[in-house]
């Protein structure tokens, strides 16, 4: 383990940082991205993710026992520039990308998939990975994304759950193709059905899809999808938000299927 101390907001690293926190391009040029936050570092070294180097400030009083190579002590002034949170408790870490494909999802028997279709808002990406995480899906496929999964604002809005679901960036073509060979029946949220989310059977292999808020799916899934499903709005807003859909059909899944447990 190796040791340095940067006193310097100029320092080469300490820029370096600064850029993988806002440009997503640097992020997929260096493989890397930053990630903030004891739990958040923990969850994914937990979930296979090997830290590159670990920044620390010592003056927030918390012991640095992550398994890094490389660890450079800043003070608070330099440890403001590269931090997101207010709350930040001294910790941020760069961390390897990993990329993860269609091919490596390990399902289980009777799968449940949640497909995101171009989702802009990072704030909205995490607080689905929130949701599955707590439902214990098998997977987020996010086709053609305009945030990347390592945007630090997903890693943040998730919680970190970003580390703790399989989760995976690819084109809708790809993802509904993958769908297919794996026989699980496709349903489509969208504001035109005639059919409740909630009169649907989810207790067998499914995925749900989900689009913006602002333009809804596009053809190529409600033309393609098995079912076309809605929710219920009693209200004057014609939609919920896109996170919120999703947790609301996500747990009817969850409780179709612990009631089919339950029968057994």
């Amino acid at each position: 383990m190796q040791r340095e101390t940067i006193t310097s907001l100029q320092n080469s690293k300490i820029r370096n940082i600064v850029n993988l926190r806002e440009k997503s391009r640097e992020r997929n040029r260096q493989m890397l991205f930053t990630v903030e936050g004891r739990r958040e570092i923990n969850m994914a070294i937990s979930g296979g993710y090997g830290i590159e180097s670990l920044f620390v400030c010592p003056e927030f009083g918390e012991k640095d026992d992550f398994p890094a190579k490389y660890i450079y002590e800043v003070n608070r002034k330099v440890f403001g520039k590269i931090a997101c949170r207010e709350d930040s408790d001294g910790f941020l870490a760069l961390i390897k990308m990993k990329h993860n494909s269609l091919h490596s999802i390990d399902t289980s028997c009777n799968p449940f998939i949640i497909i995101l279709e171009a989702i802009e808002k990072p704030g909205n990406l995490g607080a689905i990975l929130r949701t599955a995480d707590a439902a214990n899906v098998d997977a987020v496929i996010v086709c053609d994304p305009r945030s990347d999964l390592y945007n630090p604002n997903v890693i943040r809005s998730s919680l970190g759950c970003v580390f703790t679901v399989n989760t995976l960036a690819c084109t809708s073509e790809q993802a509904f193709e993958w769908l297919k060979r794996n026989r699980i029946t496709v349903y489509a949220a969208e504001l035109e059905s005639s059919q409740w989310y909630c009169d649907e059977n989810y207790t067998g292999a499914s995925a749900i899809v989900m689009g913006t808020e602002s333009t809804g799916l596009s053809s190529f899934w409600l033309d393609r999808a098995d079912r076309r499903i809605k929710i219920p709005m009693k209200g004057k807003a014609d939609s919920l938000n896109v996170s919120v859909s999703t947790a609301v059909i996500t747990f009817e899944a969850v409780r179709q299927r612990n009631l089919r447990s339950s029968k057994r």
